[in-house]
């Protein structure tokens, strides 16, 4: 389909759902919609545990609202006025207080807080939780790596209520690594009664049924339809929510979103395509609020372990081929800071993201193609999530329409959103159009995700250089010992090689769009770019 084509479509399809968006409220729902919310987003979560395996992001949002961790952020109020978390504060939630001395950090839990079943949360829960998060693998366990968290002994039981963090080494993304959704903190007695020798984690269980102390417990799944969660009355982690309940619909028309959201029949929705947002926004009935996402990039990925993308000269012309302002103006309707046409490749600062130099120039591309030995042309894949369909597709068919000027055909594929984290894990797409953003919102953190060896998760490029390697280790070793000159020098160093060599092209960094009802209130912006649903209110 060609782009103009697919933009036609996508038009119809929202001007015909105008008028057919289903309800979603019953009348027993609408008796009580003042003190419920209702979410509708194009897909649901396919787990409720962020330690399970291939869990999507949306399972990141039951996890955040379910689970307590010992540390959050303090919120600060942007330049807009829109409200974010505070990367450079944390404040408590399960743990009261804590101390921090040179080699390890003591947590003083709440000795009223307990688990949705009512049984006491102590530290040997914590421990438990901590070990789970460090031994299950994948994800989880190389986000606790990122932050230096990785042996079972680090994490010491001093009694029911105090637990201890030894450090392996002086490492500023320690303790705010202690804040992400990860180091959640479970019912251990629960979860052990529901496990089993091959399932000594109780994964299987924890991905159908929430086993925390958070805010919220979910009352109800139904997988790709809606989940339902009720508010903890007994939560100690802050102050209770406003919210009762929230329903979070799955609605997989953009369309049918924006008219419920149009008709003020749901009150917060995610993920419209950016037209949309950017239309809403003008119309006035509705809030969006639009935020950069930190440490965020939207990318055309490249597998530089096989051929023909191991050819550095190739992936320079595909750099020049790249329809990077089309892609601004009529993907994302400049709801975008781009990340191209800066005046070199050798950065002159440790800011990320920050633009490359590489602008859109066919005629470049073709010369580096004849260069590179492709003079004739190449056949490859183009893959992106089909979960994120709404921003990755239009950009997918405006590569693929400059990629075939210069001699390379790629064939879209379309994965499924529940299939993508496993076929990206792979390593193994030739080309990508993908986005990551980094939580803890450090370009170390960043590098450490997608440049770090083969054994980095989001590396899906396959990109392996000991000097890369050597710089990102560099920068975080420099941070925590407070060696500003040398973080610096390897910050500079490991950006300046990722756009000369060109393993992924950065194409801009997105706002996070979210559209709301204007009686809803206390929403704030999160590095996991999800809701937090303890802040909301309804007028």
């Amino acid at each position: 389909m060609k782009r103009r084509d697919f933009l036609k479509s996508m038009t119809a399809v929202a001007a015909g759902s105008l008028v057919s968006a289903p309800a979603v409220w019953s009348p027993a729902q609408a008796q009580s919609r003042k003190e419920t919310l209702l979410l509708v987003t194009e897909n649901g979560p396919n787990n409720l545990d962020i330690h399970g395996v291939g869990t999507n992001r949306p399972g990141y949002e039951a996890s955040w609202n379910t689970y307590d961790r010992l540390l959050s952020h303090a919120k600060k109020t942007l330049p807009d006025g829109t409200t974010s978390y505070d990367r450079d504060k944390l404040t408590p939630e399960l743990a009261e207080d804590w101390t921090t001395g040179d080699m390890s950090a003591t947590f003083k839990l709440r000795k009223d807080a307990t688990f949705h079943d009512g049984t006491p949360v102590t530290a040997k829960d914590v421990k438990w939780s901590f070990d789970r998060a460090v031994t299950v693998g994948g994800f989880p366990t190389v986000q606790m790596k990122a932050g230096s968290l990785e042996k079972p002994e680090q994490f010491v039981v001093v009694d029911d209520h105090t637990f201890r963090v030894d450090f392996l080494r002086k490492d500023r993304l320690t303790m705010p690594d202690l804040a992400v959704i990860v180091p959640g903190v479970y019912n251990s007695a629960l979860i052990q009664k529901n496990a089993n020798e091959k399932d000594p984690w109780g994964l299987e269980y924890t991905k159908g049924n929430s086993a925390g102390s958070g805010a919220y417990r979910v009352t109800s799944w139904k997988p790709g339809v809606e989940v339902v969660y009720e508010r903890f009355d007994n939560w100690k982690g802050g102050p209770l929510p406003k919210l009762k309940r929230v329903v979070w619909r799955t609605i997989p028309s953009a369309g049918n979103r924006r008219a419920l959201m149009e008709r003020g029949d749901a009150d917060v929705s995610f993920d419209l395509p950016s037209k949309d947002f950017a239309e809403l926004k003008a119309d006035g009935k509705v809030n969006v609020v639009s935020t950069p996402i930190g440490n965020g990039i939207y990318y055309l990925g490249m597998n530089v372990k096989n051929p023909p993308f191991d050819n550095e000269k190739l992936r320079h012309a595909v750099a020049y081929a790249l329809p990077y302002q089309k892609i601004m103006d009529a993907a994302m309707f400049k709801l975008a800071k781009p990340m191209f046409g800066a005046d070199t490749n050798q950065v002159q600062s440790t800011d990320w993201p920050q633009p490359h130099a590489y602008n859109t120039d066919l005629e470049k591309a073709k010369a580096l193609m004849a260069e590179a030995g492709f003079g004739e042309g190449i056949d490859t894949t183009l893959s992106f999530d089909l979960g994120q369909g709404v921003v990755s597709e239009p950009i997918a068919i405006l590569i693929q329409e400059n990629l075939k000027q210069i001699g390379i055909n790629a064939t879209i594929n379309k994965v499924p959103g529940a299939n993508w984290r496993s076929e990206m894990a792979k390593k193994s797409l030739p080309m990508m159009v993908n986005f990551f953003s980094g939580w803890l919102d450090y370009p170390e953190y960043f590098f450490f995700w997608c440049y770090h060896g083969q054994n980095a998760i989001f590396n899906t490029m396959s990109y392996v250089d000991p000097d890369m390697t050597a710089m990102i280790d560099g920068a975080r070793k420099a941070a925590g010992e407070g060696d500003w000159p040398t973080y610096d020098k390897d910050v500079k160093g490991f950006i300046t090689k990722a756009f000369v060599e060109v393993p992924r092209i950065p194409l801009f960094q997105p706002f996070l769009n979210v559209a709301l009802q204007k009686n809803i209130g206390g929403y704030s912006y999160w590095f996991h770019r999800q809701l937090d649903y303890r802040s909301l209110s309804k007028a």
